[in-house]
């Protein structure tokens, strides 16, 4: 039986970034819904088996993982899940209201009709969509936000944005089923936010958008212990 070394070093380059990527996805996923809970370690040896991949791929994985902020280094010793505390959340939220503000008023000055059609369809997906089936939810509610931004023509800026909102939306999964919002019409907050968009009122759509995270924001940091 050949070792794991052995089978890693036989890869051809297209392989082994093939399986680094999936790795990456997979573990990025399994993070941000909390599946890997903060602070958990990442041992390479478990991983293996657990992703059914080598330890090359897995380690190149968890470093590019490290750049976006959803796994430590723990001193040179391997490598454990980002921890989640109150402090960190704070800093997450200041950031997204004043990145994401950037490239909303940006998106709406340069945004032009096939990015007030793309943000539409997202839109209604979003409406359409069952909480019940919270993981597809959360996704569409991805790809709404986005399309808010995508016109801002700054590439680092929205994967800055990007980055920030996988960050944010741990704390939601984290927060698991008690992240229902009784008092408030998330949907309206969504659709006003929107129409002041497409009526490209970016003081008031900037303003909605960042309200709207604020008050996502409160609710969150109460469900941090």
């Amino acid at each position: 039986m050949k070792s794991t070394v052995q089978t890693d070093s036989l890869l051809d380059g297209s392989a082994v970034e093939s399986a680094t990527q999936r790795a990456y996805h997979e573990l990025r996923s399994r993070i941000i819904r909390c599946d890997i809970v903060p602070g958990e370690r990442l041992k390479v040896e478990s991983l293996k088996t657990l992703l059914n991949t080598g330890a090359s791929p897995i380690r190149e994985a968890l470093s590019l993982l490290t750049s976006d902020q959803l796994v430590e280094r723990i001193d040179q010793r391997g490598f454990r899940a980002a921890s989640a505390n109150q402090a960190n959340f704070r800093e997450i939220l200041m950031l997204r209201c004043q990145l994401d503000d950037i490239a909303l008023r940006s998106s709406i000055s340069l945004g032009d009709v096939r990015w007030e059609e793309n943000a539409v369809l997202a839109h209604h997906r979003l409406t359409v969509a069952s909480r019940d089936n919270m993981e597809q939810w959360e996704s569409l509610h991805r790809q709404f936000h986005q399309s808010l931004l995508l016109a801002c023509d700054s590439p680092i800026l929205l994967r800055f944005c990007d980055q920030l909102y996988d960050l944010n939306i741990r704390y939601r999964f984290l927060a698991g089923k008690s992240a229902h919002y009784s008092s408030r019409d998330v949907a309206d907050e969504h659709a006003e936010i929107l129409s002041a968009t497409l009526n490209r009122d970016a003081d008031v759509a900037s303003s909605k958008l960042i309200e709207h995270y604020r008050l996502t924001g409160e609710f969150l940091e109460g469900q941090i212990h």
